[in-house]
């Protein structure tokens, strides 16, 4: 319905040292992460080496009531997840964690990110006999680490071994029966960290805002290519396959993670008014004010007032109420649709010049019905300030980003022609080379999807749902 950029999964796991109600824990965790995905969600907790577990479709306060975090019972570890389909489509068989019985013992699995490789993957296993229930690729990651785990000494071992096989990007959390292990791509380019309780559980994560909901507090971001585990013996660190540079991708600043995280040293809020400074600076324009579409666009919006001298407004005011039940409204619908999840403050932007700010362009639909909004509550003139590069080129390490034929960047030849297709007066994007300015350089990031230059092969990637695509081949 709304032409925007989905955010892709969220993990988050906790070791305690006593059995307690670390479902309800995790429960918090996800509450915090929900931003990442409202597609589906689970938990799975294990009680000396029994493992039980629940997942669904919906939101965590959806699917986890009072009642079905008792059902999971008491313990010492638990995992859980939130999802939006990057790789495999919105079967039940998809809803993570994973949970894996083999020959030497339970594993229950999260994943963040998408493997290049996956097709591949599950190619090579399906030819030894391999039954996969799902199609995503967090199945063949789980395939690979069991494995070599039937051929080493520990479940770190066994992940130390497979992530060669393991491309593109992952962070992931994997429980056992008496370890919790957090592991990252050697690119780094999905965000993971560690935190600890004052009690003296050990919390990993996708993002340091969720570690505050249980009063953790934060230790560090694990580093690309690092295995953490977490057990009576406490935390070890395994840097086998970490390098020096990673390639955290960018967009996690621009618009994924919730702006109360720092992630890599930096923080979310910070980065978002940096663009949003680098904007006025390089895309000046006169107007009276300058408003931000929510959420994202917000920190932006002040970042470019705080330069420009222009006075910041609060121009749109969201529905946060609109659930995934939401009716899919007919074509003819879609304009009341947008003025139900986002409505104009006709005081701000009556009579003015107003500069509006947002994190991205997709198809450019859904910013054309956002720039009426404004025309229709008497804004004199529009100019569009977007907070990051045009989006050329797809995502292949676990963001939304559609074909690269529907981007509307590569549509027209010209941001001008751009701007008259979404009825704005003027159109300006983040220049290209300013994106390290957002971080202030203190760590490499991936920008594949507006240059093209990804930070490793891409070949055989394919496109999202292509697990779903080969099976129904295969069904004709």
């Amino acid at each position: 319905m709304f032409d925007l950029i989905h955010e892709e999964c969220g993990v988050f796991g906790i070791y305690e040292r006593k059995t307690t109600d670390v479902a309800s824990s995790v429960y918090f965790g996800l509450y915090a992460l929900q931003h990442r995905g409202q597609e589906s969600c689970g938990i799975a907790v294990c009680d000396d080496g029994v493992f039980t577990h629940k997942r669904a479709d919906g939101l965590v306060s959806e699917v986890f009531s009072r009642d079905e975090l008792k059902k999971l019972g008491m313990g010492n570890m638990a995992v859980g997840h939130v999802r939006y389909s990057t790789t495999g489509g919105q079967s039940p068989n998809n809803i993570q964690p994973l949970v894996i019985r083999h020959v030497k013992g339970n594993m229950a699995l999260v994943h963040n990110g998408n493997l290049t490789n996956a097709a591949e993957l599950r190619s090579g296993f399906e030819l030894s006999g391999a039954i996969f229930h799902g199609t995503s690729d967090t199945e063949a990651i789980a395939y690979q680490i069991v494995k070599e785990r039937l051929k080493c000494r520990s479940t770190e071992q066994a992940v130390e071994r497979a992530m060669p096989s393991i491309k593109g990007a992952y962070s992931c959390i994997l429980m056992t029966a008496t370890k919790l292990i957090a592991f990252r791509d050697p690119h780094g380019f999905r965000p993971l960290c560690i935190g600890k309780t004052s009690d003296g559980a050990y919390v990993a994560a996708s993002e340091s805002c969720s570690l505050e909901t249980i009063g953790a507090q934060f230790l560090r971001d694990i580093r690309p290519g690092e295995i953490v585990v977490i057990s009576d013996g406490g935390l070890q660190s395994v840097t086998t396959h970490c390098r020096r540079q990673n390639n955290i991708c960018i967009f996690e600043y621009i618009y994924f993670a919730r702006p109360d995280s720092v992630i890599e040293g930096v923080s979310v809020h910070h980065a978002r008014m940096r663009a949003g400074a680098v904007l006025a600076k390089h895309c000046p324009v006169d107007a009276d004010i300058v408003i931000g579409v929510p959420d994202s666009g917000i920190d932006a919006a002040l970042g470019y007032a705080n330069k420009s001298g222009i006075p910041y407004g609060i121009g749109f005011i969201k529905n946060k109420y609109i659930g995934r039940s939401f009716i899919q409204p007919e074509q003819n619908q879609r304009e009341s649709a947008v003025k139900i999840k986002l409505n104009v403050i006709r005081e701000t932007v009556l009579g003015k010049r107003v500069i509006m700010i947002d994190d991205s362009i997709v198809r450019g639909t859904t910013c054309a019905r956002i720039v009426k909004l404004l025309r229709d509550a008497g804004a004199k003139e529009v100019h569009v300030r977007i907070s990051s590069p045009p989006f050329m080129h797809t995502c292949h390490f676990g963001t939304d980003i559609d074909s690269e034929e529907n981007l509307i960047a590569g549509k027209f030849g010209t941001t001008e022609e751009i701007a008259k297709f979404i009825g704005a007066d003027s159109l300006a994007y983040l220049p290209i080379d300013s994106l390290g300015e957002l971080i202030e350089e203190k760590c490499g990031f991936c920008h594949g999807c507006f240059t093209g230059n990804y930070p490793t092969d891409i070949t055989g990637a394919g496109g999202k749902n292509k697990f779903d695509e080969k099976i129904h081949k295969t069904m004709k």
